[in-house]
């Protein structure tokens, strides 16, 4: 599947020359140059090789400031935590600060607690998160998706303060 994947990409990414030069069935044709041209270039193809390497597990690592837990489980807590807003928002009409005063903190720890330890078993039991991410779902995607969940729902709440009711 992935291969089929990198395939295409590949395929797509190419000008229609180079397709004619590897002779791939598309018989694409440049009006600029004369068809007995077939020029000789070179394969540009990228290799990703993940690593299945253990990583440390000692505590001081996995919760250093740069380790690989604390970024992605507030990451993951603020991903799950802005769609939740949204969605009661949507659904009962109260913004971030009532949902929190009406019975939010229960679900907020509970929710904390299974994505922690959700994050935290696979970490000490020496796997990378980068040896589980291909294709479209990269720990980078993670990464970047947290950060802006994070962003996200602080721009919420602020916003929601600011206007003194809900955003939607």
């Amino acid at each position: 599947m992935m291969t089929t994947s990198a395939t295409m990409q590949s395929y797509l990414a190419t000008p229609a020359v180079t397709r004619l030069a590897t002779g791939s069935r598309s018989r694409a044709v440049n009006q600029f140059l004369p068809s007995t041209y077939v020029p000789r270039l070179p394969r540009n193809a990228t290799v990703r090789v993940r690593s299945m390497a253990k990583v440390s597990t000692k505590f001081s690592d996995v919760f250093a400031f740069s380790g690989p837990a604390p970024e992605r489980i507030n990451g993951r807590i603020a991903m799950v935590g802005f769609v939740a807003a949204m969605a009661v928002e949507l659904y009962r009409g109260q913004d971030v600060f009532a949902q929190i005063s009406n019975g939010g903190i229960p679900w907020f720890l509970g929710t904390t607690v299974v994505l922690s330890l959700a994050s935290l078993i696979p970490l000490f039991k020496g796997v990378s998160v980068e040896s589980k991410s291909e294709g479209f779902m990269t720990s980078d995607a993670e990464m970047w998706n947290g950060r802006f969940a994070m962003l996200g729902l602080v721009a919420l709440a602020f916003t929601e303060y600011m206007k003194g009711g809900t955003l939607v």
